[in-house]
């Protein structure tokens, strides 16, 4: 099992500041600390899906009750589907029939999805309200819950309406992860492997040895969110640094479009697209000799997918509406070894060539 003595706070530094607290047991005692940092509050809304809700929204709701808020909590179909402007509009409605105020908040209650849903809409209700990150999965602890990102899919493509908005609280307990299938477990570390090569190889290291062994999985969320706020911190709107967490988001959001969201989850897409991309670094000499084959091993360790069945050219098409193309050029992540990326600067027309060379090995 888990250790239950695990608990571990960690200060995001950005211009709205806020804390990420792992801890296991913590969605009971939430609202004590909520209450903390939001005192003038009076009512909330608990947004989350319909494989969340019912597992985990009586214990949030009781917790906030007992801190003395109002509490309501509206709930969305599960699903990357339905990240989209009518439940957005549904969750306006809740809020407005809560009598939310600007001094009250929303609570994302669940995975990735649920968590920029809820962060847009609150981003967006009366010009902005607060909101409480309780994420429930390893992917939403690992990534999505830290650095203030929210937004909604297009059918054209993914995340293309969407605000930073850095929530107040993040609390992540890792015993909301025994209820997840296998395949979201490992899903989830598709996020973790890519901190561990853009920033650090001994987090890659420690996967590599202990793949997705649950007795490690706090301490690696622990150290894969302090790579993720440092950069956040020091790059908050995505003007420099930040473009490295985007390592095999390119091809791995193009990967999803051309599944039309189903069948592949979003941390196997993006490890894809990082194999695709150590590969393509290799191929024109950007890359060391082996980065490639050790992110194939790890993610071979880890039960994850290393093929998408999808042509370059589907791909590609794909990948020209990503957020990162600027004109006639695209910002693209690459590793010069594991732990070390850079941003690569390169035609759109070039990227077809480049991304065949990754997918031809």
């Amino acid at each position: 099992m888990i250790s239950s003595t695990f608990s571990h706070t960690i200060h995001v530094n950005t211009g709205k500041p806020y804390d990420v607290i792992i801890e296991r047991g913590i969605l009971s005692k939430c609202g004590g600390l909520v209450k903390k940092i939001l005192p003038k509050a009076s009512r909330c809304v608990i947004v989350s899906d319909s494989n969340v809700a019912p597992l985990y929204a009586d214990t949030v709701k009781q917790s906030l009750e007992a801190a003395g808020y109002k509490v309501s909590v509206n709930i969305f179909p599960a699903g990357e589907e339905h990240k989209k402007l009518p439940a957005i509009v549904g969750m306006y409605e809740a809020f407005t029939q809560a009598e939310l105020s600007r001094s009250d908040f929303a609570v994302a209650l669940g995975g990735g999805v649920t968590g920029d849903m809820c962060g847009f809409a609150a981003a967006t209700y009366l010009r902005g309200i607060s909101f409480v990150q309780i994420p429930t999965t390893v992917l939403s602890q690992n990534d999505s819950s830290v650095g203030g990102k929210t937004g909604i899919d297009l059918d054209c493509g993914k995340n293309l309406v969407g605000s930073f908005h850095q929530p107040c609280l993040v609390l992540a307990d890792a015993d909301t992860l025994y209820t997840l299938p296998p395949r979201y477990v490992t899903d989830g570390f598709g996020e973790i492997i890519k901190h561990g090569c853009i920033k650090s190889a001994d987090l890659f290291e420690l996967i590599e040895e202990h793949g997705t062994d649950m007795h490690q999985i706090e301490e690696l969320t622990a150290r894969s969110i302090e790579i993720k706020a440092g950069v956040v911190e020091r790059d908050e709107k995505e003007s420099g640094e930040r473009m490295l967490l985007n390592f095999g988001h390119t091809v791995g959001h193009a990967i999803e479009k051309c599944a039309h969201y189903t069948g592949i989850a979003h941390g196997e897409a993006v490890g894809i697209g990082m194999l695709i991309m150590a590969r393509a670094g290799e191929a024109a000499g950007l890359s060391a000799i082996g980065t490639s084959g050790r992110i194939g091993a790890v993610l071979k360790k880890c039960g994850m997918p290393t093929g998408c069945g999808f042509s370059p050219e589907m791909i590609c098409d794909a990948a020209m509406l990503d957020k990162k193309r600027r004109g006639e050029y695209m910002n693209i992540v690459l590793l010069r070894e594991i732990g070390n990326s850079f941003v690569h600067k390169i035609r759109c027309a070039d990227l077809l060539d480049f991304v065949r060379k990754g997918m031809n090995q």
